[in-house]
């Protein structure tokens, strides 16, 4: 059984950025770390849902259950000779481990086995590890797909612990206790095409929309909350015309995107919306697509678990946020009591030349121990609180 935290997660680390495990294809990581999980008492298996693999790893059969979860995918690493070393063969160089996955988020998943082998041994509740190759591409038969088949079999998660890279500028300043959820929409506007100099044989759709759009970026959606910034609405795409000079566009195709607290619902945002454009005369058609609802974790025995074992780690109190984009949190609230991610400094993730503090690869492992040790210790949670 591994006994350093610190050299038993940077080999662990080194072998999974190794891995070639472009999204959707784990190449192997999976297997590597279900081949240690079973030798420390793990009972694993495999959720398996259009080709893409998922592992589930339980241990223990009382206590509060904790899980670990993330991913071993990753984005392409774009050129090769503008990394300073091969993408995917771990290289260290002034204490930092680089290869792509390093920060995203294959250090967290070797910090998060190691310590779940210490764990193990001698464990005081149970303890679950969720792995997927589906996270960085469209996230339909990853983690979606274990909490689809977790919720047919009942099972529950007291507590969840998601290795996403949060920390912003030193190693254990922010701690994610939500996200916000994000809302698509594809909105296409009708109006007639004519030779712009005959305006009134015609109608603009760029002209038609203007006023409606106006009002959208202005509204107060929401004010937020403690733990939420203000709902936003921003336009991302927006097309129209022929390309000529002398003709009016019959024909507007717009994208925007609202990223929304807890204070906002789905169908609350959706309405507003219609009212706008329905009020402003705009005849159109809007197809929505939803991302991710919005979750939260309030101040609970998981935030303080973490947020202890990080100040006794590092000697940094983390703040908790929901900045940033979605996660697999936003699945795995579902299925669990309080979420949380905690992880490495973020600032190289997806870049040219990821990187990784190998000093902070053992106190990332560090610390999910002690939080997991915490929360075994405080006892089953109040069920539906």
């Amino acid at each position: 059984m591994p006994t350093s935290s610190a050299d038993d997660t940077l080999a662990l680390a080194r072998q999974l950025i190794a891995c070639r495990s472009l999204t959707p294809d784990d190449d192997g990581a999976l297997a590597l770390v279900e081949a240690r999980l079973a030798a420390a008492g793990f009972t694993c298996g495999r959720v398996e849902r259009e080709g893409v693999a998922n592992l589930w790893a339980v241990h223990g059969a009382s206590g509060p259950l904790v899980c670990f979860a993330g991913h071993v995918d990753v984005v392409p690493p774009g050129p090769r000779d503008a990394w300073m070393s091969d993408p995917f063969v771990a290289t260290e160089r002034d204490g930092l481990l680089y290869g792509r996955g390093a920060a995203d988020m294959k250090g967290a998943v070797a910090a998060m086995v190691t310590a779940a082998e210490r764990l193990a041994d001698g464990a005081a509740g149970r303890l679950a590890v969720l792995l997927t190759a589906d996270e960085e591409g469209d996230a339909l038969h990853g983690t979606a797909a274990v909490v689809d088949w977790l919720r047919h079999r009942g099972q529950r998660l007291d507590y969840c612990i998601v290795g996403e890279p949060t920390s912003t500028t030193v190693f254990g300043d922010t701690i994610k206790n939500g996200r916000r959820g994000s809302l698509n929409g594809t909105l296409t506007v009708h109006g007639v095409q004519c030779h712009i100099a005959y305006p009134e044989r015609g109608r603009n759709a760029i002209h038609a929309v203007l006023p409606a759009l106006a009002e959208l970026t202005r509204l107060e959606w929401d004010r937020g909350n403690e733990f939420f910034p203000p709902t936003s609405f921003q336009v991302s795409n927006l097309h129209a015309g022929t390309g000529a000079n002398n003709v009016i566009p019959g024909r507007l195709e717009l994208l925007f995107n609202i990223r929304f607290s807890t204070e906002s619902t789905v169908a609350q945002l959706k309405a507003r919306v219609h009212d706008v454009l329905d009020q402003h005369g705009v005849a159109y058609d809007l197809a929505w697509s939803l991302s991710g609802e919005p979750f939260l974790t309030g101040r609970g025995r998981l935030l303080a678990a973490v947020t202890d074992a990080v100040r006794a780690v590092t000697g940094v109190t983390p703040q908790p946020s929901t900045s940033g984009g979605t996660s697999d949190g936003r699945f795995l609230a579902a299925v669990a009591g309080e979420v949380v991610e905690f992880g490495p400094l973020n600032d190289s993730i997806h870049k040219v030349n990821e990187q990784v503090a190998v000093a902070d690869l053992g106190r990332l492992s560090e610390i999910y121990e002690r939080a997991t040790r915490a929360l075994w210790s405080a006892g089953e949670p109040a069920r539906g609180a």
